[in-house]
Order: structure tokens, then sequence, then C-alpha cells
């Protein structure tokens, strides 16, 4: 009996793997666009800020870059678990 439910989840887990594949790839893609838009907003609004005050320049740029390390650090893990998927 157990073997027999053994060789139906193999089946099953067998024709899922490319589902798998395509999803990882699939997610993989959506996170690099996504953080892209993310760090091009959050330029495109520094650089309005900075326009609006000059004299502040200095923080809202430290304040643009550690945002864009966030957002670049979650996309690159994000890209790192979907290779997992696809290659393990």
């Amino acid at each position: 009996m157990l073997s027999a439910i053994l060789s139906v989840l193999l089946q099953v887990t067998e024709g899922a793997a490319q589902f798998s594949e395509l999803g990882a790839a699939f997610a993989a893609a959506l996170t690099a666009f996504g953080a892209a838009f993310g760090i091009s907003k959050i330029g495109a609004s520094a650089m309005e800020a900075i326009a609006r005050q000059p004299e502040a320049s200095g923080d809202i740029r430290s304040n643009m870059i550690v945002s864009a390390a966030l957002i670049e650090g979650v996309s690159f893990f994000a890209v790192i678990v979907c290779a997992l998927v696809l290659f393990v």
C-alpha cells in the first residue's frame, strides 16, 4: 500500500517539475523588472527632491543609496531562490 502511494506521489512531482521551472524563471524575471522599476522610481523621486531643495542633496542622496541597496538585496535574494528552484 505504501509503495503504491509513493509511486503515485513520484509521478505527480515528476509532471510538476516542468511547471516549477517555468514558475521559477517567470519569478526571476518579474523580480528583476520589479527591482528595476523600484530603483528607477527612487532615483526619479530623489532627483525631483534635490531640484526642490538643493541644500538637502546630501541627505537625499544617502537615503536614496540605502533604499536602492535594500531593494537590490531583496531582489538578489529572490533571484537566488529562483535559481535554486531551477537547478536543485
